[in-house]
């Protein structure tokens, strides 16, 4: 098998040296099967119509990588410099957005917005700068307190640009956590025996109710569904 060695340093979003680039893409999503990964290295190898295309990665990507021989979709940018020719990988169009973000603030290259999205998702860093929470920057591989401060005064211009993808995260990871805990009210009341139907009713009004600004805990919603139905004399 032929194998074309062109970098792919698969993580998040790509660019380097924007404009040209971003003006004139070349490779914008790669599909193939995974033939070999170096987890040491960051680095993945994908096989597509037969050319081998090695990629270095971030850890979401090595984190979401299927088994060998796996087919393997990940959206790409290809970056000509001077000195290299590199075709970079994301797990989705989403993440290289972000990536994009990074490399954008001077003083950020592929490598260290590689590690920002490899030890932060969206919604800490987000909270983070909207907090001015300089040290979990340093938390990052290679950033150390300076570079951390001019990063967070960097990032406060690009918030924007970072909430969309935290808040989608942040409300499916909510969204799927309330479920979970309604799901638990729920069983509770039958457990203490009102209808599964009567149980569900009651909990989602409840969820689904302004009144409360905070979601609520299981023993929350229970003790709150068995106080309305006092008030409102609903019998078992």
């Amino acid at each position: 098998m032929r194998q074309m060695r062109l970098r792919l340093h698969c993580a998040t979003s790509i660019l380097a040296n924007s404009s040209d680039n971003r003006n004139n893409p070349l490779i914008g999503r790669l599909t193939g099967a995974l033939i070999e990964i170096d987890a040491e290295n960051a680095s993945l190898m994908l096989d597509v119509g037969g050319v081998g295309y090695e990629l270095e990665v971030s850890a979401n990507v090595l984190a979401a990588a299927p088994q060998i021989g796996e087919p393997l979709t990940l959206s790409t940018h290809f970056v000509v410099r001077e000195d290299a020719q590199l075709l970079f990988g994301f797990r989705d169009a989403r993440e290289r957005e972000l990536f994009r973000t990074f490399v954008k603030i001077n003083g950020v290259g592929p490598k260290l917005a590689l590690a920002i999205i490899s030890s932060l998702d969206p919604g800490t860093l987000s909270i983070a700068v909207e907090n001015n929470e300089v040290g979990v920057l340093t938390k990052v591989p290679g950033v150390g307190k300076k570079t951390a401060e001019r990063l967070m005064v960097e990032l406060k211009s690009k918030l924007q640009s970072l909430l969309p993808a935290a808040l989608a995260d942040q409300g499916q990871a909510i969204g799927a956590t309330q479920q979970a805990v309604g799901q638990d009210a729920q069983d509770a009341l039958v457990a203490l025996g009102y209808k599964p139907l009567q149980a569900q009713q009651m909990i989602s009004q409840l969820q689904q109710s302004s009144e409360w600004s905070q979601p609520l805990t299981t023993e929350q919603l229970v003790s709150a569904a068995l106080r309305n139905a006092a008030r409102r004399g609903v019998d078992l």
